[in-house]
């Protein structure tokens, strides 16, 4: 059911209770059937493993038969009242009903009607105290506006590079091949459960107005909570796990990775994250890299990017490296008790420059080997050099 963002960002609502009590506690692998263009495992509903795209009419069809084991070429999807088989091409329209329904329904006149005070809105909309001003008026108490953190701290002119030399990093996170922005910035449910829900919890928001972090995406303290937390992502930090955690080191305590980055910026450790080939793929979010920059992450290293997701890192500030031919984070043997070194930052970036990675190991072993950085451009190197294209757009701004 639904178009636009209900399937395609998990605003279809939660399953009724019994239905999901049954998967938990089976742990039973059932499927979703959407419309929409995205099916990243948990975006639907955090109960459906299995997401398929289909036309609006096969979604209609599959629901209809209740399962996906069935073939609608010769299969039945159902019966008559006479108990006789229904297929799919007794009940599929043509391209003539398709037209006749068309336009009795849609008319001049609607769009007339709806869009005719489109400008005056609802009574609730109307009601709405507001000031004319030219800044917008934060209002702390706000669980879905707050003013980020991007220029606390931020002097009038860039003092010439983001950072030096990367010394005694800890990884927030060793994670796979094809990592997406969903499972770095997921967009569908919060879960009660999680570094966002207790955050709302917090601030008394019951958990069926929740919402989706798409639509909490003005409020950085809920899309920090948000970042690595999706429930399919695979931490090799924790073997077995599934979510958003991580080991907090030097102690060895499992917490979630919100929880462990706020105990590592509280302690002045810089963070990187390591994965394997392709990046960020899937859509372009920018809370993938915005996140990733707030919970303190200073590099990601990967065997490859996604082309837009590494311009969004850069953006950022944060410094995008890639492993050199070859060699990937299993012929490292990492288990996230290292700490990582990254050298060769301190004279400045260029773009495809070489940055050293050392790995120091508990056992006193240490690994060193050449990373390519993905700063492609001397753009690029000026949004870098100032802490991000935020930073650099502001100093533009006040220079002029």
């Amino acid at each position: 059911m639904g178009y636009g963002c209900t399937t395609c960002i998990g605003n279809s609502g939660p399953l009724p209770g019994p239905i999901a009590a049954a998967i938990d506690e089976n742990d039973l692998v059932v499927g979703a059937v959407l419309s929409g263009n995205r099916n990243f495992e948990g975006r639907v509903s955090p109960h459906t493993k299995a997401n398929y795209l289909a036309s609006p009419l096969l979604v209609v069809a599959y629901a209809i038969a209740g399962n996906l084991a069935i073939d609608l070429k010769t299969d039945p999807i159902g019966q008559d009242a006479n108990g006789h088989p229904v297929y799919l091409k007794d009940i599929w329209p043509t391209t003539a009903e398709i037209q006749a329904v068309m336009a009795a329904a849609l008319t001049p006149e609607m769009f007339r009607r709806r869009y005719s005070n489109v400008f005056t809105g609802t009574d609730s909309w109307q009601q709405i105290a507001t000031v004319e001003q030219q800044t917008y008026p934060w209002q702390a108490d706000s669980t879905y506006v707050q003013n980020p953190p991007y220029f606390v701290g931020m002097a009038a002119i860039a003092n010439g590079q983001a950072f030096g030399d990367i010394l005694g990093a800890r990884p927030l996170a060793i994670l796979g091949d094809s990592i997406t922005t969903d499972h770095i910035s997921p967009a569908g449910a919060i879960k009660a459960e999680s570094p966002a829900g207790y955050y709302l919890v917090d601030r008394n928001v019951v958990a069926a107005d929740f919402n989706s972090y798409g639509s909490r995406r003005g409020n950085h303290e809920i899309m920090m909570r948000g970042t690595f937390a999706n429930i399919r992502l695979k931490n090799e930090m924790v073997p077995g796990s599934s979510g958003g955690v991580t080991r907090y080191m030097p102690g060895d305590e499992t917490l979630s990775i919100y929880d462990a980055a706020i105990k590592y910026q509280a302690e002045g450790t810089p963070l990187v994250v390591i994965a394997g080939k392709e990046y960020g793929t899937g859509s372009s979010r920018d809370w993938a890299a915005k996140g990733t920059r707030l919970l303190g992450v200073k590099a990601v290293v990967a065997e490859s990017f996604e082309r837009i997701h590494r311009s969004n890192l850069v953006g950022m500030g944060v410094l995008p490296l890639q492993f050199p031919a070859g060699i990937h984070r299993g012929l490292l043997r990492l288990d996230g008790s290292e700490t990582f070194d990254l050298l060769g930052l301190s004279g400045g970036i260029q773009p495809g420059m070489t940055v050293t990675l050392v790995v120091h190991r508990p056992s006193g072993d240490i690994t060193e080997l050449p990373l390519l950085c993905r700063i492609d451009t001397l753009d690029e190197v000026e949004y870098f050099r100032n802490g991000g294209i935020l930073q650099y757009v502001l100093r533009q701004l006040l220079a002029a």
